[in-house]
């Protein structure tokens, strides 16, 4: 399958004054796509516990990236000439989002905070305007389709020097990681260590925080990893994005987590259905067993212990740990049922480590809260179905089905960990998420809308 070089709506002029327009495809120096390059590179390629000097874990430096593409996305609204035309979905849910947040904020100043649930709600409320500033400048700043696969192409190469990472570490039993610290940079705490899983064998983080969310990202980066072994333009490009998904995809069970495996059999189901036809999913039952007969190989034991993971979860003392901790929620929600305490708040060292997304948002941000992150996930499906009914290309719906897949995993792994705690994965939500809404607009039927763009700051 080969795909071309040039989109058809690339060549369409984009509007930026009144009868006046530019090329789409014009060369700059610096515009979103490369920020959004940039963001991923710095998210994925050096260890999560990595900041600048003085500042909090919302001191990472593809953070930093995020919190300036908000501002430049406020900047683009406040300026005539960077001005963007049309409507957009996804800046309404997440104005939706952003409000609740602050006004359960303003809740749990009202309450009267301790110094630490305090400083950790001031770090939650700066992290999301820079999750916002993600998702706004990527659904509204991708100028065109290649700049959207090239943003996607780099997420796929991130991915996979994470997975390196991983199973190294995994193979040999060595941290490399420890020698991904940037000079001038501080590690605000200690990076994740190998913990034992298992009959002879260890979890592995990679460059993530944590195993789970190690696990989770490489497996929503997977189904963007299969569209380009099927859809690159060149043959030597599709066997390289081939070897790199299955290095991807092999490092995932490493992190010996049900969550990563829940994850990976989600994306396939989606893709399964949504985007492949009988002839790729026979080809893909294949890869998957091949796949699986190279980790009995590589990690002898390590399917096993996946397996009695799954059969005796019932036994398995996280579990009920985790469960057990679900009867202290009612106890919080029937105090502040609406805003919640305050985000942030549920400071596990004070608290509770409370290892579901959707209940910590309960407790925490209340019922609109909870309501909030479920419209910014179902306004990112709706626009990656509307795109893909759109689509006039198999390989645009192939990508409108693999951006679907993404949402679908976050919704239903946000209850097995507290997702959002993980900025890894959280920044790798924002970013799809806002290319949810980067493809609604490049497939609309109209042009004005189709060619609006955040305007670039330098030519």
């Amino acid at each position: 399958m080969t795909a071309s070089t040039v989109h058809p709506v690339d060549l369409e002029p984009s509007l930026i004054a009144p009868r006046t327009y530019t090329s789409r495809r014009l060369q700059v120096r610096l515009d979103v796509a490369t920020a959004v390059c940039l963001m991923v590179c710095l998210l994925y390629m050096f260890p999560a516990a990595l900041i600048v000097p003085g500042l909090t874990f919302a001191g990472r430096p593809a953070l930093l990236v995020a919190l300036g593409l908000f501002a430049w996305w406020l900047i683009a609204r406040l300026s005539p000439s960077l001005f963007m035309v049309g409507p957009q979905p996804m800046r309404w849910a997440c104005l939706f989002y952003m409000v609740s947040m602050l006004l359960s904020y303003v809740a749990g100043l009202m309450r009267g905070l301790p110094t630490l649930e305090a400083n950790r709600q001031n770090f939650t409320l700066l992290v999301t305007f820079e999750f916002i500033g993600l998702v706004l400048m990527t659904a509204d700043g991708i100028a065109n389709w290649d700049r959207l696969r090239r943003v996607l192409q780099v997420l796929v190469w991130a991915a996979a020097f994470m997975a390196v990472i991983g199973l190294i570490q995994s193979i040999f039993a060595y941290d490399v990681a420890q020698h991904l610290i940037i000079p001038g940079l501080e590690v605000k705490t200690d990076l994740a260590d190998f913990q034992k899983r298992g009959d002879g064998l260890f979890r592995v983080a990679g460059t993530a925080s944590h195993y789970i969310e190690f696990s989770t990202v490489l497996a929503m980066a997977v189904p963007y990893g299969l569209h380009f072994a099927r859809f690159s333009a060149t043959k030597r490009g599709r066997r390289l994005f081939g070897f790199l998904t299955l290095l991807i995809a092999m490092a995932v069970p490493v992190a010996i987590s049900r969550t990563g495996v829940l994850a990976v059999a989600i994306a396939m189901l989606v893709m399964f259905v949504a985007a492949w036809n009988w002839r790729i999913r026979y080809n893909m039952a294949l890869i998957s067993i091949a796949v699986l007969g190279a980790l009995m190989v590589v990690r002898p034991g390590l399917l096993g212990t996946l397996k009695s993971m799954f059969l005796l979860a019932d036994e398995d003392p996280s579990i009920s740990g985790r469960t057990d901790d679900y009867t202290q929620v009612g106890h919080w929600f029937s105090q502040r049922p609406w805003l919640g305490r305050g985000p942030g708040t549920l400071i596990p060292d004070l608290y509770i480590v409370l290892d579901n997304q959707w209940l910590l948002t309960l407790v925490t941000c209340g019922i609109i809260g909870v309501l909030a992150l479920a419209v910014l996930h179902i306004t990112a499906i709706s626009q990656s179905v509307i795109a893909l009914r759109r689509s006039a290309t198999e390989e645009d719906r192939h990508l409108c089905a693999a951006l679907l897949s993404t949402q679908l995993v976050a919704m239903l792994v946000g209850a097995t960990f507290d997702s959002f705690n993980f900025t890894t994965f959280a920044f790798t939500l924002a970013l799809t998420t806002g290319l949810s809404g980067a493809v609604w607009r490049l497939t609309h039927p109209t042009r004005m809308i189709r060619t609006s763009t955040v305007k670039r700051l330098f030519e």
